[in-house]
């Protein structure tokens, strides 16, 4: 038989699809589909592959790698699809499909092989976009995946992870305060629809913007010359440019004949003064929100005590530390229309006093349903914290036959000493090794016996043959090993633990920039908070300093 491209080919493909003969299988696709396209009628040749490797009476989930065409031929074929949970799609942009067992994870992948694809130049064209749809050959191509079927597909053996294993439970579900509607409670303290996702224009959940109506209660407005006497209903702000802004008048003042021309001068011609009989059921002062805000967002070492300030309460740290945030509950926060919390990045080192967050209302008066929706939001736990540090007991270790032998001067150990030392945290041992992977797990073992709790080692952990250190610090049973990390300087830096004790391998750049990855890291390492694989993989948005003549690290954009 000849190919489209003079080729030759032993044989036609399966003539069946599952229960299907090829004809049939087209034409319920294109019943199914909405019309009987490519990607479906090879998904259909994939799936009935798959299948003939599922041993009779195994019940089996199913996987795609794409969410185009490939699963509305598991759909078709099997008994897994989207809604019943058994059918997952992982869109990896992938033309494979995998079937496994339910309990076992043990299963089958079979996916399009681009190497197998030269007897077939339509499906080349098809698959990588060559041609625009409306200049594809669309007769040849449906004849070349007949002729072509699985075969040119790998057909592999697979097993499950096991986080990835287990039926797709809803879990608990939960009346949203918002909008009143069932979800998932696992989505939050609302449902995904109220915290902004929903893909309608001018919607949150079952608000439409246009009807909620921030404007408050009326108010009563008098003219600046009639408001002798009167007491001012909120902070009013005198801004100089380029001098000062700050609040000229503060809530409840009460106004004298004086204050009228220095009102006129800031451009207030009519002031809100406050009313006998406001409607204070409904509605919340912007003061009262922001002090409820406050104590919602602020977590351990947050003071939120400081009156409110323009409507604004601005929180400050209790102690020095690091600043965490919870990202995602700051977000759902300010999703919300009508109140807002902005903070320092997350990770930010602070003192005692400093300024952390700020949140208030937007409105002068605020909605109590929104103010409670927006409580809500943070019902399972503070968005703004501080971790102390722990004074730890440090000990460094520097390795390097040419430092060991003097032929170079250490300066490793009093560079690594006031980092440290800047935290609070004593050195209590240092040592000098050569690059023998004995001696320096002889040197860590020491250290351990003197009591350290924290070993930062210095040196050898680059590419080269002599550098050693790592397979030391294996020997000496270095854990939860993470070498490298998206930060330069400090590509080559070394995280891990030895029977719970931290350590750090600090590459030989520390010796030449001032401002390294050890800056970003050990703070988070002395306030417990040592970073996964995948922490360190967001290190790498940011995580280029630009080596300024003049360092104002931390008051620049590494690693923020």
């Amino acid at each position: 038989m000849n190919m489209p491209d003079g080729s030759s080919a032993l044989s036609y493909a399966s003539p069946v699809i599952g229960p299907y003969t090829v004809d049939e299988f087209i034409a319920a696709a294109g019943r199914f589909h909405g019309y009987a396209a490519p990607g479906l009628i090879l998904g259909g040749f994939m799936v009935h592959e798959a299948k003939s490797h599922i041993a009779e009476g195994i019940l089996f989930d199913a996987i795609s790698e794409t969410a185009w065409c490939l699963p509305d031929a598991v759909q078709m074929l099997t008994p897994c699809t989207v809604g019943n949970g058994w059918l997952r799609i992982f869109h990896l942009g992938l033309y494979a499909v995998s079937l496994f067992d339910k309990f076992t994870g043990k299963g089958v992948r079979v996916a399009v092989e681009t190497d197998l694809l030269t007897p077939y130049p339509t499906i080349r064209e098809w698959l990588f976009k060559l041609k625009p749809k409306k200049e594809q050959d669309s007769d040849r191509l449906r004849e070349e995946i007949r002729m072509a079927g699985a075969s040119i597909c790998s057909v592999k053996e697979i097993a499950l992870r096991p986080e990835f294993m287990g039926g797709r439970g809803k879990g608990a579900i939960a009346a949203c305060p918002s909008c009143g509607q069932a979800y998932p409670a696992r989505d939050g303290s609302v449902c995904r629809s109220c915290r902004g996702e929903s893909p309608y224009m001018g919607w949150i959940g079952g608000h439409d913007l246009r009807e909620l109506g921030f404007d408050g209660p009326k108010l009563r407005v008098v003219a600046a010359e009639e408001a002798v006497g009167e007491k001012t209903l909120h902070d009013m702000t005198c801004i100089d440019p380029g001098v000062s802004k700050d609040a000229a008048f503060t809530r409840g003042q009460v106004l004298d004949v004086g204050d009228v021309c220095r009102l006129q001068r800031m451009g207030r011609f009519e002031v809100y003064v406050e009313e006998e009989e406001l409607e204070e059921s409904r509605w919340v002062h912007e003061d009262d929100a922001a002090r409820l805000l406050a104590a919602a967002v602020a977590g351990d070492g947050v003071d939120c005590s400081g009156e409110p300030r323009e409507g604004k309460i601005t929180m400050v740290a209790r102690h020095g530390g690091l600043v965490t945030i919870n990202e995602e509950a700051l977000e759902e926060l300010n999703a919300i229309p009508g109140v807002m919390c902005a903070t320092r990045h997350a990770f930010s080192v602070v003192e005692k006093g400093q300024q952390i967050a700020a949140t208030r209302a937007i409105p002068l008066y605020l909605g109590r349903d929104t103010l409670g929706e927006a409580l809500r939001t943070l019902g399972g736990g503070p968005a703004v914290s501080v971790r102390p540090f722990g004074k730890r007991r440090v000990g460094i270790l520097v390795t390097g036959t040419e430092v060991f032998k003097g032929l170079v001067e250490d300066r490793f150990i009093p560079i690594i000493t006031a980092k440290v030392e800047a935290y609070g945290c004593p050195v209590v041992a240092t040592d000098i090794v050569p690059d023998d992977r004995k001696l320096i797990c002889r040197g860590v073992q020491d250290m351990l016996d003197r009591g350290v709790e924290l070993i930062v080692t210095t040196a050898g952990l680059s590419v080269d043959p002599g550098d050693v250190t790592r397979q030391g610090l294996v020997d000496a049973g270095l854990e939860n090993l993470r070498y490298g990390t998206p930060i330069l300087p400090g590509a080559m830096t070394l995280l891990g633990s030895i029977g719970g004790v931290e350590l750090i391998g600090v590459p030989a750049c520390a010796l030449y920039f001032k401002t390294t990855s050890l800056d970003l890291l050990l703070p988070r390492i002395l306030a417990g908070m040592s970073p996964s694989r995948r922490e360190l993989a967001r290190l790498g948005h940011g995580g280029l300093c630009m080596q300024c003549k003049r360092c104002t690290y931390p008051k620049c954009p590494f690693g923020k």
